[in-house]
This record gives structure tokens, sequence and C-alpha cells, in this order.
């Protein structure tokens, strides 16, 4: 699939991806800049053409777990209207090395097709095995002290 991207800044990189077989194309810095709420945002330097149909997730890298900082929106949703450069928003935690540095991959890019859903009210639903259980529903949880129960 071929899908439009434009150079925003002159040190921008094309996104690609590092492996053969991998979903995301990494993301690198461009610029950086601290909000005065202490949120650090990243700056691609650029713009994608998403066809209509498909979406851009944005997830966080593996070697997020290396740096002191947590992807705000856990999964970024860039939707095929926008136009804008593409920007990574992260909340400093309290593990790792520090914060990525310009020139840096800071996250990746998955670009998936999405169905047009249209929701049909209805006053049943159909059975499942699982039905209505929902957190907790394999009855494996771990308690304060760090201990796995079974129920």
């Amino acid at each position: 699939m071929e899908i439009r991207i434009k150079k925003l800044s002159e040190g921008a990189v094309i996104p690609q991806y590092s492996k053969q077989g991998d979903a995301g194309l990494d993301l690198t810095a461009t610029s950086r800049r601290m909000d005065p709420t202490g949120f650090i945002e990243y700056g691609t330097g650029l713009a994608v053409e998403i066809p209509t149909g498909y979406v851009g997730l944005v997830f966080p890298r593996s070697s997020i777990s290396k740096v002191n900082m947590q992807l705000c929106n856990a999964v970024g949703v860039i939707d095929s209207g926008y136009r804008g450069e593409l920007m990574c928003r992260f909340k400093p935690s309290n593990a790792g090395r520090g914060i990525y540095e310009i020139g840096e991959r800071v996250a990746q890019l998955v670009i998936l097709p999405y169905p047009d859903i249209k929701f049909i009210e209805s006053e049943e639903l159909e059975d499942t095995v699982r039905g209505d259980t929902g957190f907790g529903s394999t009855n494996v949880w771990i308690d304060e002290s760090g201990h796995v129960h079974k129920e």
C-alpha cells in the first residue's frame, strides 16, 4: 500500500520498518518541547495522508521501558482527515534513564483498516459463555502484597 507523506522539517525521517514482518513504522523525533503542565511533546516533522477507511495508531516502542516516560494516551489515534504534524506526547514517569533525544525513534505508527460501524439498539444481546463477567473474569488476581490468587 502506498500512502503520501509530507516532510514538514528538513530533519524529518520517513518512517520505516526496522525488520521484515514488523507491524509498526518507527517515528523519529525532530523537535521536543515541554508544555506548561510538564508533558513532553515530540514532533516528527511529518504529515501523512491516511486513506479513508484506515486509521493511524501511534504506539510506544518497546524501548519506552528504558526511558523515564509514558506515552500519554497509550495509543494515539490519527484519523484519515488529519493533515497536521504527527506528534507524540509523553508524561515523565519514575523509571528509566531520562528522556528521548532529538533524532531518536520515539514511537511507532501502525496503519489499519477499520469497519464502518452503525449501532442497532436492541433489548437483548446474544448469550456467550463469558456473559457479563468483566474485570477479573479469569478469576485470577494479584493482591496488594503481590500474591497471585486463583478462584
